[in-house]
């Protein structure tokens, strides 16, 4: 019994010396770039067409409206679709990423929607606007949107991400 106190001590003891160590990983600063031609692959008058819609929502409730935000942050909202469409499924897989991307560029916070099969502004914004998450980045303190919506050529749906972020 003795030995197992003894074992058990040493393990715990090793345990709290290894967690204050530094990890060099986490030291390294992020890499950031990212080619800002992707852009322009955005479907931008659909992307005008929601954000006009979230605006007369915002509107309609005493909120700012939201500007159309950087080149940057609609490149990573590209990226992020075209990686959906590579999947074929919607995801915020590497959120924590994009919002880190926007917050080097001066975002306080970053919230981001998805979607995808809607043909029309106004049907993806009404699906938004009745999930309460999606409601809650629409109305949320925002400044500035970056967006990503492309169809997809082997399945014509298109795909939709929109990045919200506060400067």
């Amino acid at each position: 019994m003795k030995l197992l106190k003894t074992t058990l001590f040493t393990l715990l003891l090793l345990c709290t010396v290894a967690s204050c160590s530094k990890d060099p990983i986490a030291e390294q600063t992020a890499d950031f770039t990212i080619d800002l031609t992707l852009a322009e692959q955005n479907d931008a008058q659909f992307a005008l067409e929601v954000l006009t819609l979230i605006n007369e929502h915002r509107t309609s409730i005493g909120i700012d409206v939201i500007k159309i935000g950087s080149q940057f942050s609609s490149a990573y909202a590209v990226e992020h679709t075209n990686y959906m469409i590579d999947m074929s499924q919607i995801n915020h897989d590497r959120f924590g990423f994009r919002s880190a991307a926007l917050q080097s560029t001066g975002a306080h916070q970053v919230g981001e929607n998805v979607a995808y099969g809607y043909n029309t502004a106004e049907s993806v914004v009404n699906a938004w606007l009745n999930s309460p998450s999606h409601r809650n980045n629409i109305e949320g303190n925002y400044t500035h949107s970056g967006f990503g919506i492309k169809r997809c050529a082997e399945s014509n749906t298109y795909y939709f991400t929109q990045l919200f972020y506060k400067v």
